[in-house]
């Protein structure tokens, strides 16, 4: 009897190796899947906190201005909380992929070399590089500037503007670059510049501070698209913030918000 029992048990343990050997590739766990993307709840937005009006601090040192006012608008629909942070603008990319911030929304220029590195929403607005000299100067359009000393905002698109116009720009005496436009407008107004090259939405928001000073001539540096910037594994954001921004857009909120700021509908429809 034993010695039945003990063929028995050697038969049993060879047929369950056997089975183990034979089990289907199958049955063997499956890989995990990919977590899904978290949800947004969150989002710093950098911006430099002098350019008015499109982001600025007022007299109580708070941060208004248009884009400030689209970028709560749109936090409020999506249900999700900002938070604004003033950054270097000339190290606006390197703020936005090392992750300090979220989104850079503060009149950014969408250009193709920018691509590169951003992920940009759709346009909501149209710009251009307005020319400002100082009240009777002897500029009267682009080709006057030849010999001049010529200020625009380090980093800006303005920069980039005069640099594609490269038989005029190598014609000035010297281009000097500033930390914001009002230090470039307060030179040309100190007859230190000559020219000041700045988006349109800003130059004539101080220009029309001081409208005595100053000059806006009919020549300019070229049109442009605004859009906010995201990293480029962020389409989430970029998606849900492109989403809310169509509906300000269709229900008219865009058009209130730039009417407060411009006195007109500048919003790109």
């Amino acid at each position: 009897m034993k010695k039945r029992t003990l063929l028995a048990t050697v038969a049993l343990t060879a047929l369950l190796a056997a089975c183990g050997k034979n089990e289907p590739a199958s049955t063997a766990a499956a890989p995990e899947a990919a977590p899904a993307p978290a949800a947004v709840t969150k989002l710093v937005v950098g911006l430099d906190d002098n350019f008015p009006p499109m982001g600025f601090r007022d007299e109580k040192n708070e941060l208004v201005g248009f884009d400030i006012d689209m970028a709560k608008e749109v936090a409020k629909r999506a249900n999700i909380e900002v938070e604004f942070k003033a950054i270097d603008w000339n190290a606006k990319e390197a703020e936005l992929l090392g992750k300090r911030v979220d989104a850079l929304w503060n009149g950014l220029t969408i250009l193709e070399e920018r691509k590169e590195k951003i992920l940009f929403s759709d346009p909501y607005m149209v710009n251009k590089q307005i020319i400002i000299v100082k009240a009777g100067s002897d500029i009267k359009g682009k080709p006057d500037m030849a010999g001049k000393t010529v200020g625009a905002q380090e980093g800006s698109s303005a920069v980039t503007a005069m640099a594609k116009d490269k038989e005029l720009s190598d014609k000035f005496k010297e281009t000097k670059l500033f930390g914001d436009n009002i230090a470039a407008l307060m030179d040309l107004e100190a007859g230190r510049l000559d020219v000041v090259v700045v988006d349109e939405v800003v130059g004539r928001y101080l220009v029309n501070k001081k409208p005595d000073n100053y000059t806006v001539l009919a020549d300019d540096f070229g049109t442009e698209d605004y859009g906010v910037g995201f990293r480029k594994d962020d389409e989430a954001t970029r998606n849900k913030v492109n989403d809310v921004i169509a509906e300000m857009k269709k229900d008219g909120k865009a058009a209130e918000i730039a009417k407060k700021w411009f006195g007109a509908d500048v919003i790109k429809h």
